[in-house]
C-alpha cells in the first residue's frame, strides 16, 4: 500500500502525535518512521483520495497536533509515496537539508495576505492623485458623460491609473508587513489579487503581525485585505536557495 506523508520532524520532537486519525474513511492510523535525525509522519494512504473537507481536515490536525510540541516541516495535502521505504530513502538524502529548514522554521507559523482593491474607493484615489485625469472626468461629466471616443480616452487612462496603483500597493503591503515577519515569499499571481503574500512569523510576534495589518486596513481604506492564519508554513519548506 502506498504512504501517504503529513509532515517531517527531528527523532526527537517531544510530542509527535502517533495513532491519531489521519485521511481516509475509516480515519487510517499516523505513525511515525525514523532515519537517522529524522521522522515522518505517515499512514497508509487510502485509495482515490480526493480534497474532502473531511480528509482536509484531518491533515491539519496531524500538523496541528505534531506542531504544538516542536518544529514539523508541513507537506501540502495529497502528498503520496510508493511506500515507507521510498520515504526512509528521502530522510537519508535530504537530511541535512530537512533539518536545516526545521532550524529555520522552528517556533515559526504563516500567514497569507491577499490584498485587492475597493473599486469605488480606488477610483477616487486615482482621480484625486492625477488633477488632469480629474479634469478630464469632469468635463465628460459636464458635458453629459462625453463621446464615445472621450469616454473610451477616459477609460483607458483611468485603467491605467488603477494599475499603476496595483503596482505600487503591492508593494506597499510587503514593505508594512515585512518588518514584523522572519520571511517574506510571493504566492501565485492571480487576476483576482494585487497581491498575495505569505509570511513567516515567529509565534511570540503574531499578535505585532495581526496588529500591523490592521493598521495597514485603518491607513488605506481602499485596500482590501483577506488574512489566513496562523499556518504550518507550507510556503516555507523549501528554501529560495
Amino acid at each position: 500500500m502506498s504512504t501517504y506523508v503529513y509532515g517531517i520532524a527531528r527523532s526527537s520532537h517531544p510530542g509527535l502525535p502517533e495513532k491519531i486519525g489521519g485521511v481516509g474513511e475509516p480515519a487510517q492510523a499516523v505513525r511515525v518512521l525514523t532515519r537517522g535525525d529524522l521522522v515522518a509522519l505517515v499512514s497508509d494512504a487510502p485509495d482515490n483520495l480526493r480534497p474532502k473537507r473531511r480528509d482536509l481536515l484531518a491533515h491539519q490536525n496531524v500538523l496541528a497536533e505534531a506542531g504544538a510540541g516542536g518544529a514539523v516541516l508541513p507537506m501540502r495535502f495529497g502528498g503520496v509515496s510508493p511506500d515507507d521505504d521510498t520515504v526512509l530513502s528521502v530522510l537519508g538524502e535530504r537530511e541535512a537539508h530537512y533539518l536545516e529548514r526545521l532550524d529555520a522554521l522552528d517556533n515559526k507559523v504563516e500567514y497569507n495576505v491577499k490584498a485587492s482593491h475597493d473599486e469605488e474607493s480606488v477610483l477616487h484615489q486615482v482621480l484625486a492623485d492625477d488633477p488632469d485625469l480629474r479634469a478630464l472626468s469632469e468635463a465628460n461629466r459636464a458635458s453629459g458623460g462625453g463621446s464615445y471616443d472621450q469616454k473610451l480616452a477616459l477609460g483607458e487612462r483611468v485603467v491605467a491609473a488603477v494599475q499603476q496603483r496595483e503596482a505600487r500597493d503591492a508593494v506597499l503591503v510587503q514593505q508594512a508587513l515585512e518588518a514584523t515577519a522572519a520571511d517574506v515569499k510571493p504566492g501565485p499571481e492571480s487576476g483576482g489579487w494585487l497581491a498575495n503574500i505569505s509570511f513567516l512569523v515567529d509565534r511570540d510576534r503574531s499578535d505585532a503581525f495581526v496588529n500591523a495589518v490592521d493598521e495597514l486596513k485603518q491607513a488605506n481604506p481602499h485596500l482590501v485585505l483577506t488574512v489566513n492564519g496562523p499556518l504550518p508554513p507550507y510556503s516555507f519548506v523549501e528554501s529560495e536557495g
